[in-house]
């Protein structure tokens, strides 16, 4: 993950890396999805998520489309 100040800012570097754009994402955006992601792993009840959880997760933080699928 790396962290930019604007889009102009990710379009350059990816420019001088000579590499394709990924997807872009606020970082109030991830804060949201940390917080349902790891907001509960020091819970006695605990478990891993399954897959379908992990991607409704995903979902609920507005991260949709191919990049974000968990296949």
């Amino acid at each position: 993950m790396l962290l930019f100040q604007s889009e102009g800012d990710v379009d350059r570097w990816c420019e001088e890396q000579g590499c394709e754009r990924g997807a872009v994402v606020p970082v109030s955006q991830l804060q949201q999805l940390a917080q349902a992601w790891y907001g509960d792993r020091l819970d006695p009840g605990w478990r891993p998520r399954t897959r379908e959880e992990s991607q409704a997760l995903l979902e609920s933080a507005g991260l949709n489309g191919e990049f974000w699928r968990l296949d």
